[in-house]
């Protein structure tokens, strides 16, 4: 392995880049797992649009429960009135239109939801309900006097009964609904007057009182049993209308609302699902640490000065190995093995900078903050002679301390993440050194001072390292099997 190399590594595997392929380790193989994917989001939004579907059911059972209740109450009362006073006799149709009312309320309360169910019949209810009682102005008596004209239960009772139909209709969450029974009102509530007005002989409205009227113009029309008061009907039609939509655009304010947070919902897990994937896919040219700083960051990563420990691995006599056995075998070996040597990496909290043939760059507390990085290092060594017996391989590592200095390079159309320093060199020529020597692994003296006495390391003397003007000392991990 080519020492030199290791001067400005970089994270990305260029088109250029010479030697055996460089595998690609799983590096976030959890994330993966957990990542969103385009039908994920799909699903979001079919679930998202179904969450409206139940929320509209559960308001129309609402509105139809209030309503059932108010004539399953009203029939209750009508039918009860006699034993309460005496003198109040119910008329039987009355009494059938309420019980018809409260049964197309539960029937209509059973559909709700099943497979039965049908877009118009919340349509046809409120419309049945709103020319019913329309129809009770209309038809049921007054009194049974017959010189009592119809027109009076306009003037006793008013439109304000079918104000409570149109507020129920809010509860449903459909606009539509609130307008079209708001027009049931007004059309049922004219159907009615116009069928009373019809049938009486003489009538009397505002326009039969003159200019000049006196108090007794006023009694003469306005308290006649005659008067039908067109204009008044007019003003109640107006305002019902008016009233119903204005419900109607709250209602619709209300949806829009709610389209609003799901559009919101849904971009955020597009997102959300696109940095996975990115992530993902990134994580398997560079840490996952990095990948996700980069994806988080709106710029290069601000490069990053930190008193740290490089280790550069290499397979001893891989060369050797690679052409006495199929690429594809190869390749799978090499695989296994860094995957479970990355595995003692990050469980001493170093970082795969970079994989170089068939070995690699790993560094301690940079860019990710690591408590004892000479030791940490070490350990990794250690665990590193392990894993390669278990794999049927020899490794060399090479283990220097000092100033690391990592962040992105490049253009503005293409970066890499790397690292820089003194130590990173040092630990690549210590690794080369390991070959020369016959050892296994090699540090620094200041790796060893970090350490101190503790340091499962032994001197190894001054050796000269290409590159350096003066021998240095170097120290021999003791090896424990």
């Amino acid at each position: 392995m080519a020492n030199d190399a290791h001067s400005n590594t970089s994270l990305l595997n260029e088109p250029h880049t010479q030697g055996i392929v460089k595998p690609q380790i799983h590096c976030i193989a959890t994330r993966e797992n957990s990542m969103l994917t385009p039908a994920d989001t799909d699903q979001f939004a079919a679930e998202s649009a179904a969450r409206l579907i139940r929320a509209e059911q559960t308001g129309l059972r609402l509105a139809i429960a209030c309503r059932t209740l108010v004539t399953g109450l009203a029939f209750a009362w009508y039918v009860g009135a006699p034993f309460l006073f005496s003198d109040f006799e119910p008329r039987l149709a009355a009494v059938i239109v309420l019980l018809i009312f409260t049964g197309v309320g539960v029937a209509h309360l059973a559909v709700i939801g099943t497979r039965f169910d049908r877009s118009w019949m919340k349509y046809a209810v409120y419309a049945l309900d709103t020319l019913s009682i329309c129809a009770l102005f209309a038809l049921i008596p007054i009194s049974r006097a017959d010189q009592v004209p119809q027109i009076v239960a306009f003037r006793a009772y008013g439109i304000y009964y079918l104000f409570p139909m149109v507020a129920f209709c809010c509860l449903s969450l459909s606009w539509r609904l609130v307008i079209w029974t708001g027009a049931m009102c007004v059309a049922g509530w004219w159907g009615a007057f116009v069928w009373v007005t019809s049938g009486m002989g003489r009538t009397l409205s505002w326009a039969d009182i003159p200019p000049d009227a006196t108090r007794a113009d006023y009694e003469q029309v306005f308290l006649s049993i005659d008067f039908i008061g067109r204009g008044n009907r007019i003003e109640e039609s107006v305002m019902l209308m008016c009233a119903a939509l204005v419900l109607a655009v709250a209602v619709y304010r209300a949806r829009g609302v709610f389209f609003a947070q799901v559009a919101s919902d849904l971009e955020w897990h597009r997102e959300r699902s696109a940095r996975e994937r990115v992530s993902a896919l990134f994580g398997k040219y560079v840490p996952a640490e990095i990948a996700q700083k980069l994806i988080a960051a709106d710029g290069p990563l601000t490069p990053q000065r930190a008193a740290g420990t490089a280790l550069v691995m290499d397979i001893a006599g891989f060369t050797k190995f690679s052409a006495g056995h199929p690429p594809e075998f190869v390749i799978g070996k090499l695989d296994a093995f860094l995957s479970d040597a990355t595995d003692c990496v990050s469980r001493q909290g170093g970082i795969v900078m970079s994989y170089l043939g068939d070995g690699f760059l790993v560094t301690f507390n940079a860019p990710i903050s690591v408590e004892d990085p000479a030791g940490a290092a070490l350990r990794t060594a250690q665990a590193l002679l392990q894993v390669a017996r278990n794999h049927g391989f020899g490794v060399r590592v090479g283990i220097a301390s000092g100033d690391l200095v990592t962040g992105t390079i490049g253009s503005t159309e293409r970066q890499s993440f790397t690292v820089y320093g003194d130590a990173v060199n040092l630990a690549a020529r210590l690794e080369g050194l390991c070959k020369a020597l016959g050892v296994s692994v090699l540090a620094d003296q200041q790796t060893r001072n970090a350490q101190g006495a503790s340091a499962p390391l032994e001197p190894y003397g001054d050796q000269r390292i290409a590159g350096l003007a003066d021998e240095v000392p170097v120290f021999r991990l003791k090896e424990t099997v």
